[in-house]
């Protein structure tokens, strides 16, 4: 026997992190309640609508404990919108075309909101503290300032739900949240000044976002800052984040000095671009899924077994030709679309932020090569060397980013890396990540250091949530330096 046939027994296995409820309490034979229901919890609903799914997760945070669940969640596909009806202004499209009105998407998102809320028992205006909206659709818009025409559509779904306008703000003072909140909220003695899990939005000498889905890379690095909170990773700065939604987003974060007077790091770098839209076009090229509307996740699910030895040999070669129609590379500055997404690259340059995008050839338009790869593996492979192109092909996206980091000194010994998304987070991706990681001597012990977590935009939502109303818990501190005390202190040493 061979040390590498032991070796599969034995091979550390990366941190995932899937979405629980939470706990129920017994009250008598027979008789259990969600904790939510007698406890102080702090209940969020992120609402997002994204290239492929639109979602409404309900969250609850747990005030005492500082750690949060999913308490429910309602999911429909995009694609099913209602068509735009006479009269309506078409305002945008998803990646596959779908046409979306500031009236269809106000309807879809109401819709969804009552919808999640009736199936927890839970009602929006009793028992919901706070909402928080994103968007990833973002392909057909000119400019990142135009995200704002469409969080407002969301607005006006949540208001039309029943959403009064105080649960989507921060609240004025420490008197004006809900007796059960006030109890464990520093609002008397801290000031929200836009820092998210302990990190700075970038600062562009313009004013203007960077990337147009900047929001959405705010909500997930706070997402799976909160997610590692279930792992014994300490996912705080520096870091970053990678979500590999339809299209990709994340963050770099900055280290900070312990001496220094604030204790927020910096956001020091972006990413931007496609990412599931990848191995979509690969699996819609096959034929086995819906040829325009299909995805990954249509074919396979999110969890598989290990790939064989002969279907990984077979794989590479597709892998090799697939990375070397995608552009992965720091944006260039006389762009104003990467990978669909629209960008201020010269924008990002002048204040010294870095652009990582990925694009397939420019803009998408070799997307068709594709799918012209998906038909061949159709026809000549089986399911399972297709899935595995999939697998090794988004992981080989998630190393060769890695690499770019590395590149630009963004990753010292004492960073972490982290990822959600359907694109990354399911079949054999954490694995595969994980053993490309190790090989690059990054780390001492890379499983310290990597984390996956499901949900990662609801969790960002019920943290940015506790954010704004500061909802902090000292003891289960997510802002502050991996290895570092909770920076409670120091902020309210500012805020003097």
């Amino acid at each position: 026997m061979t040390a590498g046939f032991f070796d599969r027994f034995t091979a550390k296995k990366p941190w995932i992190v899937e979405s629980i409820p939470p706990p129920v309490t017994g009250h008598g034979a027979g008789m259990s309640i969600p904790e939510y229901k007698s406890k102080p919890y702090f209940i969020v609903a992120s609402v997002e609508m994204g290239n492929t799914t639109t979602k409404c997760i309900l969250t609850g945070t747990d005030l005492e404990e500082g750690r949060s669940y999913v308490i429910n969640k309602t999911v429909s596909m995009s694609r099913d919108v209602r068509p735009p009806k006479p009269g309506e202004q078409v305002f945008g499209t998803t990646l596959d075309g779908t046409e979306l009105t500031r009236e269809s998407v106000t309807e879809l998102v109401k819709n969804t909101l009552i919808q999640c809320h009736r199936d927890a028992d839970l009602t929006i205006k009793g028992d919901l503290d706070f909402v928080v909206r994103s968007t990833g659709v973002v392909a057909a818009m000119d400019s990142p300032d135009q995200v704002g025409d469409f969080i407002v559509a969301l607005a006006n779904g949540c208001l039309e739900a029943g959403v009064p306008p105080r649960k989507m703000t921060p609240p004025m003072g420490k008197d004006n949240l809900p007796p059960k909140l006030r109890e464990f909220s520093f609002a008397d003695r801290l000031v929200f000044t836009g820092a998210v899990a302990g990190v700075t939005p970038p600062a562009g000498a313009s004013g203007v976002e960077m990337v147009a889905n900047e929001m959405e890379g705010e909500l997930a690095m706070a997402g799976i800052k909160e997610g590692a909170k279930w792992t014994p990773v300490d996912f705080r700065n520096p870091c970053i984040s990678m979500d590999f939604g339809t299209t990709l987003d994340g963050r770099i974060t900055s280290d900070v000095d312990p001496d220094a007077a604030s204790p927020f790091a910096k956001t020091i770098g972006n990413f931007c671009g496609l990412a599931g839209a990848i191995p979509d076009a690969i699996i819609r090229g096959t034929g086995l899924v819906d040829k325009k509307k299909g995805t990954a996740l249509d074919l396979f699910g999110e969890t598989c077994k290990p790939a064989a030895n002969r279907a990984t040999k077979k794989a590479m070669p597709y892998v090799e030709r697939c990375m070397a129609i995608l552009d992965i590379t720091e944006v260039p500055a006389d762009r104003k679309h990467f990978g669909k997404v629209p960008v201020c690259a010269d924008v990002a340059k002048a204040s010294g932020i870095y652009l990582l995008g990925v694009d397939v050839g420019h803009d998408g338009d070799k997307i068709p090569e594709l799918e012209a790869i998906g038909a061949e593996l159709a026809k000549n492979e089986s399911k399972d060397v297709i899935r595995e192109v999939v697998d090794r092909l988004c992981a080989a996206v998630a190393l060769k980013i890695i690499d770019l980091c590395m590149e630009r000194n963004v990753l010292p010994p004492n960073s972490s890396i982290g990822f959600t998304g359907r694109a990354i987070i399911s079949g054999n991706k954490p694995q595969y990540i994980l053993d490309g990681v190790t090989e690059r001597n990054l780390y001492d012990d890379p499983v310290t250091h990597l984390v996956f977590v499901d949900d990662g935009l609801a969790r960002g939502a019920a943290l940015m949530g506790r954010c704004m109303n500061s909802l902090g818990h000292p003891k289960c501190p997510i802002g502050g330096v991996r290895g570092g005390k909770c920076i409670m202190a120091k902020r309210q040493k500012i805020g003097r």
